[in-house]
């Protein structure tokens, strides 16, 4: 209805044109306007001098105009006004798409008739927010609706569902993962920056989890060979919000999480989430306890303009527990709650704060977004290592040792983008980062009777109290690091046409890690200048498909993920390199449903090898191969189903010797096929149900493939029951079928046993 009246004075003037000359021809103009996620955006204000419409609810619009040049301006609340000079003739009816990006960094994107487990784009992969089919490398996006639906609580719940990554044991005492074939404590991100030591981290102040895989040096610096994890944290926003989630369940499950948003007037809003939890395991004397805040405040002096403070301090205890050992080549068959070592005297404990300054301006064309972060880590654990098994199965060898890690990270990035229309459009970002990183490192070897370094003990019953002591062996590490990092990079996003589209870039790294010994008083130093560039071609058949092709390169030093030791031979090797080759096809079929696929090989070169010829000498000769192909889905078969999950196919070997494996080794911990489906069917109004299949072929514990972890499939299930609008019951069983399975391992001889069948309950309330 608000239409009609714009176009009484338009019909006025054309009738008093009309009678004052001859009529000139006109020609339809039809385009379209998206939103950044490539979504219909309606009620956009379309005007080309006099003449003005709106976008309707598809998005698009029509003009008639006369032939010749015009500036058409499209405006609409919440979004930066957009201008396009074109040129109107009988050839030019149809005007590329127009995407009118947001006036506030940061602001989400509303997706009308869109399916809560599909995120349609980030900002994660290329600094600028671009629909993840316009991004040229595979990436899952993990949303907080699929978090609560399956109760995720941790990093390995969630890639338990997204292809091409396993969740490595980590001597389950921290988070680690296995992207591509490459394994990696440290290429863990926070909205974009770097979170790289050893804990668990929970998921309770998260609005999503973006794995990014293949390298990704040009946005995410050293590391990232496979792939990265990016934890994208909840805002302050201006819509109040109140939650509230228990859980209780199998094993004396016990968990309150609160998530409370309130705007205090139309400039500033406030946010924060808590979490505490304290539960029990399938394992023997195992147990975990965790809590943590985290406050968040959004201040928008204007529409240009935002401004986020937040903070988090965490902390998560629990015992250390090492799995179990194996036998002729197998995990051994006892009761998979059996405990190796003192559970009394072996712990884990992390204590974490992070605070995170993020400041955004953006004009019509200029984008400039500074973010810093300060991180201070506490983290210590001491466990026991279950070793050998004796010939005839009576004994295994125990041993242990304790480390205590802390790190204060300093972190600031600035990331200015610059977009130019035109014929060709360009999105052009440059940006620096800073940082600095202090790390103190410290290890104590167990004695046992204040003697032995390793006992053996029963294999029927391998729990012990025997009296251990934990001192310094001569070999154990004493030292204090101190890295420096800088880095500047140049991306550019060039939309050739509406069918093809560039992404190009390169960034330049200055890494220089300091290593002092406290033992020995020694002194190294190994500065690496790391030049990563990556290039990515889209062609658009359809505004729905994209077919892509990329090349991305990402160093890792010789130091390590953790570069918690430099010796005087790792202090002249070289960075190891990882090249990545990639092919995929992206499809949004319809508006709440996405189809991927990635066909890709990655090369792992600068490998240490021993010299062949000298046993003395190291070389770099050594190298690494992972071929894969995988496909993903995301979304909505209908209003009433929802599903998320993927194949993966990967071979991951040793293309030629290293110092630790021979050629042709398979990969630790990669196994070939991997196979989730995650199913949430909405029966009744109130009613839904969930099923999950997991499905994961054999693979080897260890690169000396003497130990298999056979493969095995797993259903997960849960019934969902609303109370009221505002309040969710709901029940979670993992392992349905109760299906004894080995889930992960750090060696040969630390085996992680998967879950018993468990069952979790849990309340959902807004209020």
């Amino acid at each position: 209805m608000t239409a009609i009246p714009r176009f009484i004075p338009l019909l006025l003037a054309a009738a008093l044109l009309v009678s004052a000359e001859p009529a000139r021809p006109r020609f339809a103009v039809h385009g379209k306007v998206l939103d950044p996620s490539g979504a219909p955006l309606p009620g956009a204000l379309i005007s080309a001098g006099p003449v003005s419409t709106q976008s309707v609810e598809t998005g698009e619009y029509s003009l008639s105009l006369e032939a010749g040049d015009y500036t058409i301006r499209i405006t609409k609340a919440g979004f930066l006004e957009s201008a396009e000079t074109v040129h109107i003739s009988a050839a030019s009816a149809n005007l590329p798409d127009i995407v009118l990006q947001l006036s506030h960094p940061g602001t989400a994107v509303t997706v009308t008739d869109g399916s809560p487990y599909l995120v349609p784009a980030t900002g994660s992969a290329t600094k600028t927010l671009t629909p993840l089919r316009d991004i040229p490398q595979a990436v899952t996006v993990v949303s907080r609706e699929q978090i609560a639906d399956q109760m995720m609580l941790s990093i390995g719940d969630v890639v338990r569902y997204v292809p091409g990554i396993t969740s490595h044991q980590g001597e389950n005492n921290r988070d680690q993962v296995v992207i591509r074939g490459n394994s990696s404590s440290a290429d863990f991100f926070v909205n974009g920056m770097r979170d790289d030591v050893q804990y668990y981290r929970d998921l309770y102040n998260l609005d999503r989890v973006e794995a990014l895989k293949g390298p990704n040096a040009l946005i995410f610096g050293r590391g990232g060979a496979g792939g990265v994890i990016n934890r994208v944290t909840k805002e302050a926003g201006p819509v109040p919000l109140r939650e509230l989630t228990l859980q209780g369940g199998s094993f004396g499950a016990r968990r309150v999480a609160g998530d409370f948003d309130q705007p205090l007037g139309d400039k500033v809003s406030v946010r924060l989430n808590g979490v505490y939890e304290y539960t029990n395991s399938f394992r023997d004397y195992v147990n975990l306890e965790r809590y943590g805040v985290a406050p968040s405040i959004t201040i928008t002096p204007s529409e240009q303009t935002r401004v986020t403070v937040s903070y988090e301090s965490f902390s998560d205890t629990r015992v250390a527990d090492r799995g179990i050992p194996s036998f002729r080549g197998l995990p051994v068959n006892i009761p998979v709650s059996t405990y190796f070592g003192n559970p009394k005297d072996g712990r884990v404990r992390a204590r974490v704060n992070l605070a995170t300054l993020a400041v955004g301006h953006r004009t019509r064309h200029l984008t400039i977004n500074n973010h810093s972060l300060f991180g201070d880590y506490d983290r210590f654990y001491q466990n026991y290592v279950p070793g050998a098994v004796s010939a005839d199965q009576s004994q295994v060898a125990l041993s242990g040792y304790n480390n205590a890690t802390h790190r204060l990270n300093i972190f600031n990035q600035t990331d200015v983008t610059y977009t130019h229309f035109g014929r060709i459009n360009h999105t052009l970002t440059a940006g620096t980062e800073v940082g600095r990183q202090l790390t103190d490192n410290f290890r104590n070897t167990g004695y046992f009777n204040n003697s032995a370094t390793s006992i053996l003990v029963l294999y029927a019953a391998p729990t012990i109290t025997t009296p251990t002591t934990f001192r310094q062996s001569a070999t154990d590490a004493d030292n204090h690091l101190r890295t420096n990092i800088g880095a500047v990079y140049v991306q550019d996003q060039i939309s050739l046409s509406r069918w093809v589209q560039l992404v190009a870039g390169v960034r330049l790294d200055y890494f220089d890690l300091q290593y002092h010994n406290n033992r020995t008083a020694d002194n190294l130093r190994r500065i690496d200048h790391l030049v990563s560039p990556r290039a990515g071609l889209v062609l658009k058949p359809l505004t729905s498909v994209s077919l892509y092709s990329s090349y991305g390169v990402s160093w890792l030093p010789s130091s390590g993920d953790q570069f918690s030791s430099l010796t005087t031979v790792t202090e002249q090797v070289k960075p190891e390199k990882f090249t990545n080759y990639e092919v995929g096809a992206k499809w949004d079929a319809g508006r709440g449903l996405s189809l991927t696929a990635a066909l890709y090989r990655l090369d792992r070169t600068n490998t240490r090898s021993t010299d062949p010829n000298d046993p003395t000498r190291i070389v770099q000769t050594g190298s690494q191969r992972t071929n894969g192909f995988e496909v993903g889905v995301a979304g909505s078969i209908s209003c009433a189903w929802n599903i998320a999950g993927g194949y993966s196919y990967q071979d991951a070997f040793i293309s030629s010797a290293t110092a630790t494996a021979r050629a042709g080794a398979q990969v630790a911990q990669v196994p070939h096929h991997t196979f989730s489906l995650w199913n949430n069917y909405q029966i009744l109004p109130r009613l839904g149900a969930g099923l999950g299949l997991l499905n994961r072929s054999a693979m080897f514990a260890a690169i000396d493939n003497t130990v298999t972890l056979p493969g095995y499939t797993r259903a997960d299930a849960a019934v969902f029951f609303r109370l009221t609008e505002k309040m969710r019951l709901q029940a979670n069983i993992e392992n349905l079928f109760g299906t004894r399975y080995y889930l992960n391992a750090d060696s040969n001889m630390n085996i992680s046993p998967g879950s018993s069948r468990a069952v979790r309950i849990g309340l959902i309330a807004r209020f």
